[in-house]
């Protein structure tokens, strides 16, 4: 048996209560004041208990790219984000674009993976946007479908992928881009308007990865205002808290890559009008070689799977911009719910994967402490409250800080 004493768990809004919380056999069994049971404890006062956490965008890398991150060291380094369910990326070498490729990938998640991991399956083959991939062999163990790191410009292609994630309840997850004006902001909300009306032909469950532009969030405000709630989309802490004029060296390159401030403030609107249905970090190791080359010649993406809690509790919950409530909207109960997966909640009788976040003490982030294999992050040297204390999977302490 496992025992959480004092911590505080959200009630409603931003009501908070104190309770204990006792796991027996990888059970909730009881959620009261004032267990006592001789079992291990663990002490969460002035801690935020919450379900773990789900990301839906993350780069693994494995297989194909071990150097740069594996499955073991960045389900390890989601733990210590207070996640307990992640999403993979399918740019890997083999591409999961059918069974075989795909099996590969989760042969090694079944072996090493320390949280759950829902891998995608690709829409086109090799995501190379010529040829759909094999979809109806991948269905079955997949939840969705993407090109992502680049476009689908290839739009006869994507409305035929769009009706067979429809007819096997899959999501299409769309990195929108647009093949001429690529990172330009243009490159996203072009995209983002041709794609919506795929969407909107189709019917399919269609959602857009890391947003960027107040174009794209008004068009998505559009079509939902138009009854289309099948239409999607997920923000990134980067997107919210940092802008263009910030950058400094290769850590703050990514795509997309950081917007104009008018665009960081139309990020945060969505954010709190609900536009935004989620939080989702885009964590995308690289090595310390490549992210040290010149800004130009260095790849796309940063780490923030460890950041990710800490940074949205930090500008929007402990300011009062969103409620606890809304919070675990953003990062628990909407991505488990838009991605049919594993439900998770502090009730007696659910599963205990369960994160421990310290709301009271500050934490100045170090790049000694990341578990990722990339230590690419324009985050390090700042301080956040929300740091995760412990992370619960199953019942079973798999990070304590």
């Amino acid at each position: 048996m496992l025992l959480i004493k004092n911590g505080q768990i959200v009630k409603k809004g931003n009501e908070l209560e104190t309770l204990d919380i006792l796991i027996d056999d990888g059970i909730i069994v009881k959620m009261e004041k004032n267990i006592n049971e001789d079992c291990i404890t663990l002490d969460a006062r002035g801690c935020l208990v919450m379900p773990g956490a789900t990301d839906v965008h993350v780069h693994f890398r494995e297989p194909g790219f071990i150097n740069k991150e594996t499955i073991k060291t960045g389900t390890l380094s989601s733990a210590k984000g207070g996640f307990t369910c992640v999403m993979p990326m399918p740019n890997l070498n083999p591409c999961p674009d059918n069974y075989e490729n795909l099996k590969v990938e989760t042969d090694i998640i079944n072996k090493d993976a320390v949280i759950d991991c829902y891998p995608y399956g690709t829409v086109t083959v090799a995501e190379a946007d010529k040829e759909i991939a094999d979809i109806q062999s991948i269905a079955p163990y997949v939840k969705a479908i993407t090109d992502d790191g680049r476009g689908v410009n290839n739009l006869a292609i994507l409305e035929k992928a769009c009706r067979l994630a429809k007819k096997y309840n899959l999501v299409v997850a769309s990195h929108a881009e647009d093949n001429v004006y690529k990172y330009a902001p243009e490159g996203e909300f072009i995209a983002v308007r041709r794609e919506i009306e795929i969407a909107k032909k189709t019917g399919c469950k269609y959602h857009f990865c890391h947003m960027s532009t107040k174009e794209s969030f008004d068009a998505i405000r559009k079509a939902r205002k138009e009854g289309y709630t099948n239409i999607t989309c997920e923000i990134t802490p980067h997107h919210l808290v940092l802008s263009e004029d910030m950058i400094k060296d290769g850590n703050w390159k990514m795509n997309p890559p950081l917007r104009s401030k008018a665009n960081m403030e139309a990020t945060i609107e969505a954010l709190l009008d609900g536009t935004a249905d989620m939080i989702a970090c885009d964590h995308a190791p690289h090595t310390e070689e490549e992210k040290s080359r010149e800004y130009d010649k260095c790849p796309n993406g940063i780490i923030g799977i460890e950041t990710s809690l800490p940074i949205i509790y930090t500008h929007f919950v402990k300011t009062g911009l969103i409620t606890y409530e809304k919070f675990l909207d953003l990062t628990v109960y909407n991505p488990n719910r838009i991605f049919n997966l594993s439900s998770r909640c502090l009730k007696v009788g659910e599963v205990a994967d369960i994160a421990v976040l310290d709301i009271t003490n500050k934490h100045k982030y170090v790049k000694e402490e990341i578990l990722s294999k990339g230590k690419n992050s324009p985050f390090i040297g700042n301080e956040y409250w929300g740091f995760t204390k412990y992370t619960i999977k199953n019942g079973k302490v798999i990070y304590k800080k």
